[in-house]
């Protein structure tokens, strides 16, 4: 039994050898053979091989000359050349609005009349008074030359004259001020009172703007403080009216220095003859520095920012280079390279992230580079 029981085992062990065998004898048969490296050659697999097998696709774009301007921008907003709300100095009921809402006015104009006739009532008493001291006083002067009156009786006679001459123009103030007129011409705005209203004292009632020239209040960083210059010129756009382009001056600027954002307050001014722009509208401006110049242009998205510096990476003979660069004046999305590179220069706009020095690259196999890429000039 014990000798069955092996001449089974070895069977086995013999038919388990023979198929082993067969296995591996398949296996080598249908593996292609490995090419033989040619003497002096790297050996199969190492890099090496044909051109451009292992390369990375990127997008580039040449490094090319454009017109830059040396300026700065900022951010504003517009005010009026005048602007001012009109408020009574008197409390009163609105006897009359002369004035449309939204239109111009002249200087001078009345717009809001208030009830007069209090006033008036004591104009007239005051000018009745003064009447009967100007017949006092001349009757004082006779008598006086006469002899049949005292120096101290004409001295009292003058002065009560006067009084009464101050009180008449007392009451032609008061009278006045129930007509609140136009300080300056401008256009009228939406008044919050009507016709018989009761109004206090200062009570807001219209404002009246001047928007034929307006003012731009803006701010800069005080590194800008010896290169600010009153006259220069300043360009101002805003979103309410894309693509065009509003030519001004810097009025002034303001001696003091904000203490919390080290900033400087600027105003400039520009004209608005056609009343297109409005205060209270965001604008963006452009303050010139000097006359145009040329320099090299790559689009942003070409830069690689490490902490302060800035790389791109330069195609050079197929492979990608990383070149530290010095910026200067940003446009749009376009980016003024001062020091690092040179005009013809390849440099990868997409595909970066990929990239390390040295590395063959494939231009033109990356995403499509977008439009604004391309230097801009101004």
């Amino acid at each position: 039994m014990a000798t069955a029981k092996k001449h089974l085992v070895a069977i086995f062990a013999a038919v388990g050898l023979l198929a082993l065998g067969g296995y591996a004898y398949y296996v080598n048969q249908s593996a292609p053979p490995v090419p033989m490296a040619p003497a002096g050659g790297p050996a199969p697999g190492k890099a090496g091989g044909p051109p451009g097998a292992f390369a990375i696709g990127v997008d580039t774009v040449k490094v090319a000359s454009s017109v830059f301007v040396d300026e700065v921008a900022a951010v504003g907003s517009l005010k009026s050349n005048e602007s001012v709300v009109l408020r009574p100095e008197i409390a009163g009921r609105l006897a009359a609005i002369h004035l449309r809402e939204g239109m111009p006015a002249a200087r001078g104009t009345v717009l809001v009349a208030l009830d007069a006739s209090t006033q008036a009532a004591e104009l007239r008493q005051a000018e009745a008074n003064l009447a009967l001291a100007q017949a006092n006083h001349r009757r004082t002067e006779d008598l006086y030359e006469k002899k049949f009156v005292s120096a101290r009786a004409r001295d009292e006679a003058a002065a009560n004259l006067k009084v009464l001459e101050a009180a008449v123009a007392l009451a032609q103030a008061r009278l006045q001020k129930t007509q609140i007129r136009a300080p300056f011409a401008g256009i009228v705005g939406i008044r919050n009172v009507s016709v018989g209203d009761y109004v206090k004292e200062g009570q807001e009632l219209v404002n009246i703007e001047d928007i034929g020239s307006l003012k731009v209040d803006f701010r800069l960083p005080e590194s800008y403080l010896s290169r600010l210059r009153k006259g220069q010129s300043v360009e101002v756009s805003t979103d309410a009216m894309p693509g065009q382009a509003f030519k001004g001056m810097l009025d002034a600027i303001d001696p003091l220095l904000d203490a919390s954002g080290r900033a400087i307050s600027l105003r400039a001014r520009l004209d608005n003859p056609d009343l297109k722009l409005r205060p209270g509208m965001f604008v963006r401006v452009r303050l010139a520095f000097g006359s145009e110049r040329q320099g090299l242009a790559v689009p942003e998205e070409a830069l690689m920012p490490a902490g302060n510096d800035n790389f791109v990476f330069k195609v050079a003979e197929g492979k990608a280079q990383r070149v530290m660069v010095k910026i200067g004046q940003r446009r749009g999305a376009t980016v003024e390279i001062t020091q690092g590179l040179k005009a013809g220069d390849e440099v990868v706009t997409a595909g970066q992230l990929k990239l390390r020095d040295g590395v063959p690259v494939r231009a033109g196999q990356g995403a499509a580079a977008p439009a604004e890429s391309k230097p801009a000039t101004q």
